[in-house]
């Protein structure tokens, strides 16, 4: 794909404009680190565009500061106040529909993931946002908690023009079947190899 332009066109009737706007369903997965970063950047673009955004996060604690849920909620209110950008809306875990590790139940865990899910599916059925970010979603299908099946068969119909991107490890073969856009994060080297812990800036 040299200079972002295609090597082949299909023959599916849509126009240059047609094609280049379809919605796009993005997964980033594999062992490396990187994959809600990059969810973010692309996040970042679509507010810059004046997109709706809505970031759910499904594991990272209710507790745990994440630099980019800053960043973002700073954004929002910059919108609400000036009209720049877009909406933002962001949604994590101990916040009624998510779970900590730590406390509650598996059945507890599963019951909330679903419950975090049927509501984004709600969301994508009323269109409710342009752009969406199921942060570490692929934990909760791994686990069995929410049904593969029922998430890429909501996601393949949803309706207009909304973006979807998934991050987390180990993604199951039919989301990544399903989507337009999937990215592999292969650790080569990590900080943490070295007996390094996160650091300030850098994790959050």
């Amino acid at each position: 794909m040299p200079k972002g332009v295609p090597e082949t066109v299909p023959d599916d009737g849509l126009t240059t404009r047609q094609r280049r706007n379809q919605p796009v369903l993005a997964v980033h997965t594999g062992p490396g680190k990187g994959k809600s970063t990059a969810a973010f950047g692309m996040a970042l673009r679509a507010w810059n565009q004046g997109f709706d955004v809505a970031v759910f996060q499904f594991v990272k604690s209710a507790k745990w500061k994440v630099g980019e849920e800053a960043a973002f909620r700073t954004l929002g209110r910059l919108h609400e106040e000036t009209g720049a950008g877009g909406a933002v809306e962001w949604h994590k875990m101990g916040e009624g529909w998510s779970w900590t590790r730590k406390h509650g139940t598996e059945e507890d865990h599963a019951s909330a993931a679903l419950a975090g899910w049927r509501e984004i599916a709600r969301r994508l059925a009323a269109e409710q946002h342009r752009f969406y970010v199921l942060d570490e979603f692929t934990y909760p299908l791994k686990w069995g908690w929410v049904d593969v099946d029922e998430v890429v068969r909501t996601l393949v119909d949803r309706p207009g023009n909304q973006h979807v991107v998934i991050t987390g490890r180990d993604a199951p073969q039919a989301l990544m079947d399903a989507a337009d856009l999937v990215t592999e994060m292969t650790k080569i080297k990590h900080p943490m190899d070295a007996g390094r812990k996160g650091q300030r800036g850098i994790e959050w």
